[in-house]
C-alpha cells in the first residue's frame, strides 16, 4: 500500500540533515580520509526507523544512499 502524500511528508520533515548541507559519510573514512564529505542532494522515506539520504561526494561521479545513523554533520 501506498502512503499517502500527507503520511509521506511527514516521514521525509523527521530528517535531521537538509539538502545541500555537507556531511561526513562514516562508512567512508578509511577510503577518503579525512576529506571523506559529501553534501545531501535528496531526502529518502526512513527505513528500519532511520531517514535516508542521497549524498554525493565531489570526488565521485556517482552518488550513494546512506541512512542518518551513517553519517555525521560536516565540520
Amino acid at each position: 500500500m501506498l502512503a499517502r502524500p500527507a503520511e509521506r511528508f511527514l516521514k521525509l520533515s523527521t530528517h535531521k540533515y537538509k539538502v545541500g548541507q555537507s556531511v561526513r559519510y562514516g562508512l567512508e573514512l578509511r577510503r577518503f580520509g579525512s576529506n571523506a564529505s559529501f553534501k545531501i542532494v535528496q531526502l529518502l522515506p526512513a527505513e528500519g526507523g532511520y531517514g535516508q539520504y542521497r549524498i554525493k561526494s565531489v570526488s565521485e561521479a556517482h552518488e550513494r544512499i546512506a541512512k542518518e545513523n551513517e553519517i555525521n554533520p560536516d565540520g
